[in-house]
């Protein structure tokens, strides 16, 4: 159990607890990999969404942090960071406006681009605002998910650098997940050296083409350390490894011990003893994996610390049911359950506050940015 008794005891529930020293831990040695590999560090917010989590981050040497949206890199900046890389393609008049009027207030603000509409529309509005903008160029390398196609970035990055004068293209970077040869993977190794090889191919190609890119910046948790080992990468933008979950676990990218966040519920009825109803439903899980399914099939929402025998497969929003694969489900009307989450970063985002455990101490935390969508 990550509590005591008396901890324990002190919970409101539903609640995520984050167990600070480890996320310290994890701070520490990620920095220090990559210290060792020459990359720079920019992790990404979106795991942990709270402005003192990035200040142990850029206070342990990251370069910068990353976020998903401006509305979340705003928050960030009212907290003192002042160097952030939106790493979402800066689409929409709303979005624009609001990215130019962060870019005058805070040191560095990078902006993305994976297309010739969104880098022309964005060129025309930082026009209109009298500024130069730095962007970056996303590429796919194999996730499918937003980026510009390989073989199409180059002619698009000739577009930017030679008829967008208020776009200031400084590098590449992508989203590649665990894929190798354009299909999942559970080799961690072989998919972070295809990305950087991949990332490091596009790199030259610009380069080669006159174009000055000076940031190549990759790597998610699982592929981090592996792509950074290529050397053709100058950064990289992992998340989750601030506070782990099961799904790192899974994908050895983090060590059980090392899983800095845990999920409480308490048991509120046990109808007949044939299952459980906890307090917490979808409003507290979340349901973005498929349980029992391949590759990793997950146990459930949530895995219940300690009990392998217990599920949570069913939900609605203020209720969650754990079942018991065998004929003793031993659980109590009352009792607090601890959790680990499959995926920690929506987990966190669907709090309001968390509760953060230092020295033996219990406190409440406000997730600054929770549901920053724009």
């Amino acid at each position: 159990m990550f509590l005591t008794a008396r901890e324990l005891s002190r919970l409101e529930t539903p609640c995520v607890v984050i167990d600070v020293d480890r996320a310290k831990k994890n701070i520490s040695a990620l920095q220090a990999e990559c210290g060792r590999r020459g990359v720079a560090l920019r992790p990404h917010v979106k795991t942990h969404k709270m402005i003192p989590f990035a200040r142990m981050q850029v206070q342990a040497g990251a370069r910068g942090i990353t976020a998903c949206k401006v509305s979340e890199a705003e928050v960030m900046a009212d907290g003192g960071l002042d160097d952030i890389f939106i790493a979402y393609p800066m689409v929409g008049d709303f979005r624009v406006r609001r990215a130019i009027a962060l870019h005058r207030r805070i040191k560095r603000l990078i902006l993305a681009v994976d297309s010739l509409e969104g880098a022309r529309a964005l060129n025309a509005a930082a026009e209109e605002a009298g500024v130069t903008l730095e962007v970056r160029l996303e590429v796919d390398t194999g996730a499918r998910r937003t980026g510009s196609p390989r073989d199409e970035a180059l002619s698009l990055a000739l577009d930017i650098a030679h008829t967008m004068k208020h776009l200031r293209l400084t590098g590449i970077y992508t989203f590649k997940s665990l894929i190798l040869d354009g299909r999942p993977t559970r080799d961690n190794a072989l998919a972070g050296q295809e990305e950087g090889r991949l990332m490091g191919d596009t790199a030259r190609a610009l380069r080669n083409a006159g174009i000055d890119i000076r940031d190549v910046s990759a790597g998610s948790t699982p592929t981090g350390l592996t792509c950074a080992d290529t050397g053709l990468v100058t950064e990289i933008r992992p998340g989750t490894y601030i506070f782990g979950d099961l799904m790192m676990v899974r994908e050895h990218a983090a060590a059980p011990d090392e899983v800095a966040a845990r999920i409480y519920a308490t048991v509120v009825s046990t109808p007949g003893g044939q299952y459980a109803v906890i307090d917490g439903g979808t409003k507290t899980f979340p349901m973005d994996i498929t349980p029992m399914t391949a590759p990793d099939y997950y146990p459930g929402y949530a895995a219940v610390v300690g009990r392998d025998d217990l599920h949570l497969l069913r939900m609605n929003e203020e209720h969650g049911m754990i079942t018991c694969d065998g004929p003793e489900l031993g659980l109590r009307v009352g009792q607090k359950l601890e959790l680990m989450p499959i995926h920690v970063c929506p987990a966190v985002n669907l709090q309001n506050e968390v509760y953060l455990l230092e020295n033996g101490a219990l406190t409440k935390q406000k997730v600054d940015a929770r549901g920053m969508l724009v």
